[in-house]
């Protein structure tokens, strides 16, 4: 069997800032144990472990450019892996594009899980 469960939960919440997304996965990771993903998180995580894709990150930031979404994928990526017997996973914050989300959607794939829902939430 894949390190991967095969009844991993992954959920992706979207809204505005302010419209509980950080009330709401709290909620959800006290009740069902999943990790919280949350790309600002994972990119100063990174950064301030110098990892290579912390470096390029920080290289890309000051430059004052978004972190390109290849490089996001693979600090998603890495803590995907770093946590192979989690329950599953809440996105936070990625994906906001279609490519994104077709990124995600193909690095999940390789990792034999996918995303189980997503939770608008509005103001």
């Amino acid at each position: 069997m894949n390190i991967y469960q095969q009844h991993m939960v992954n959920l992706i919440l979207f809204g505005p800032p302010g419209s509980g997304k950080g009330t709401q996965s709290a909620n959800i990771i006290e009740k069902y144990g999943l990790i919280h993903l949350s790309t600002g998180d994972l990119l100063r995580s990174e950064i301030a472990a110098k990892t290579p894709l912390g470096l390029e990150a920080q290289k890309v930031m000051d430059q004052g450019l978004l972190v390109p979404d290849e490089v996001v994928i693979g600090m998603i990526s890495s803590k995907l892996d770093a946590n192979p017997e989690a329950r599953g996973f809440i996105f936070d914050g990625f994906p906001r594009t279609t490519a994104q989300a077709e990124a995600l959607d193909k690095l999940l794939t390789l990792k034999k899980t996918a995303i189980s829902g997503a939770e608008p939430r509005s103001t």
